[in-house]
């Protein structure tokens, strides 16, 4: 059995090219994408089509609803589970996508974190009534781990408060005592290559035919269903919508903003790849099926 990862930016091609080469080299995909992961959201996420998925098996997408928690930790459970079922069924398997952090755990792994207790789960809960002192306890017990963590960011505090009230180690001491080993320890990993002002047109392109699918309307079904609470409204593609729902922009305007929003995205995901990723094979999305072809 191979693996291979495909990473780029997005709008870069990347779904297209995985399920060409799947479709050549005997293969499952693995979809490491943060919004593709729910189902209803569709255009927001721009997941491949029915008629596409239905090419090649695909983990990843159209996983669980909006109002499930996900976490890397789970996503690194549903490697696992794409892994076991292409290796039972004689495949490869091709992991693509544009969240290359989800990537970068199955690279370098995961610390592992302790069983919290009831008592703990519930001395947090009420720590996090008043999240500027929560912060402030844990800005106290390890001043240099915080400075990564912002005071708003009530998801990450109430992480390193379940890890301090139950290990009663910082968090800088419990990940130097528990380091994180790679799930993956060999993966070929190819990234497409592509010239800004190329991205740039594949990214208007896209956004425009997502506005003429049905955008709006998907948004406004989401937001009645499950609210604006969830990290994933709050996603490019779908924060901009909410703000034309709520007459703060013409629809042109949201489409532009959506628009630039997306190539910054694009850029930021671009220098991750290239600082995290050195290894990786680096080249046009023409040339990238001969050198897969070369490792299959």
């Amino acid at each position: 059995m191979k693996q291979i990862a495909i990473i780029g930016p997005t709008a870069s091609g990347k779904s297209d090219l995985a399920i060409e080469m799947a479709l050549q080299h005997n293969a499952y995909i693995l979809s490491i994408d943060s919004l593709s992961i729910y189902k209803e959201i569709d255009i927001a996420s721009a997941k491949p089509s029915a008629h596409e998925l239905a090419k090649v098996k695909h983990f990843g997408i159209n996983e669980i609803y909006l109002d499930t928690h996900f976490s890397v930790a789970t996503f690194i459970q549903l490697y696992k589970k794409a892994y076991q079922k292409a290796l039972h069924d004689g495949k490869n398997l091709i992991i693509v996508g544009g969240t290359s952090f989800y990537l970068k755990s199955l690279t370098s792994g995961l610390s592992q974190l302790p069983e919290y207790s009831e008592a703990t789960k519930a001395h947090t809960a009420r720590m996090l009534l008043d999240l500027p002192r929560a912060y402030a306890y844990l800005q106290e017990r390890d001043p240099e781990y915080m400075k990564a963590i912002e005071a708003t960011d009530a998801y990450r505090i109430e992480k390193m408060l379940l890890l301090v009230l139950e290990s009663g180690m910082g968090p800088t001491a419990w990940f130097n005592a528990h380091p994180p080993k790679p799930v993956i320890e060999q993966l070929d990993i190819f990234n497409i290559d592509v010239e800004r002002a190329l991205l740039r047109e594949r990214i208007v392109k896209r956004t425009y035919k997502m506005a003429a699918s049905g955008l709006i309307d998907e948004v406004a079904i989401l937001e009645h269903k499950y609210g604006r609470n969830h990290n994933a409204m709050k996603a490019i593609g779908i924060i901009e919508v909410l703000a034309y729902l709520d007459g703060e922009c013409t629809k042109e305007a949201m489409i532009e903003n959506i628009i630039t929003h997306t190539a910054q995205l694009a850029k930021r995901q671009q220098t991750f790849n290239r600082t995290q990723f050195e290894e990786a094979v680096s080249a046009s999305l023409s040339a990238l099926p001969q050198l897969i072809a070369e490792v299959f």
